[in-house]
């Protein structure tokens, strides 16, 4: 069984809170790659930034979710991923038209069950990591609500509560 457990959905709608609590409760979570590029891109002053070169900061999303996969082998255990591989080829396929989902999408399976956060304006924060609007952002949850099943995903939706309830949620949908 596939323990990669994906949690996507709108941008600010409380993955990485979420992800905190899962890994607080001893769980392996691997952290947002677009995240990880923008802070090295920033220190860097690369151009790898959603609002600089988007195509280039996607491409580079796809390759640092490749490498986070690879790189934990076959957990016994559920791992969480903040977003991953069909995220960023979902973004880019809608950016460039390439027919990135059908590429990578097929070859680098998660959990049948994925977790989408749906966007939730009162927690939604612009920061220098996260300089779109919430109407971007509302505009991605739903090209993604059509992306995962389309790819033969289960979608559960996490409901707008409390962190703890949340992380509740998840594991009681994944049989825990």
């Amino acid at each position: 069984m596939n323990r990669f457990v994906v949690i996507s959905g709108c941008s600010g709608g409380g993955k990485s809170t979420l992800l905190a609590e899962l890994g607080r409760r001893g769980y392996a979570v691997v952290p947002e790659p677009g995240r990880r590029i923008v802070q090295t891109a920033l220190h860097s002053n690369g151009t790898a930034l959603p609002w600089v070169d988007p195509v280039a900061f996607l491409r580079r999303a796809i390759d640092v979710a490749l490498a986070d996969r690879a790189s934990l082998g076959s957990p016994c255990n559920w791992t969480f991923f903040d977003r991953g591989v069909i995220d960023a080829a979902a973004g880019l396929q809608h950016l460039t038209g390439e027919p990135v989902l059908t590429q990578l999408g097929p070859r680098h399976r998660y959990h049948q069950r994925v977790f989408l956060t749906p966007p939730w304006p009162q927690i939604y924060v612009q920061d220098a990591e996260r300089q779109h609007s919430l109407e971007h952002a509302m505009d991605e949850y739903s090209r993604l609500l059509e992306v995962w099943p389309a790819l033969g995903y289960e979608v559960s939706i996490v409901p707008r509560l409390g962190v703890m309830e949340r992380a509740d949620f998840v594991l009681k949908m994944l049989g825990n």
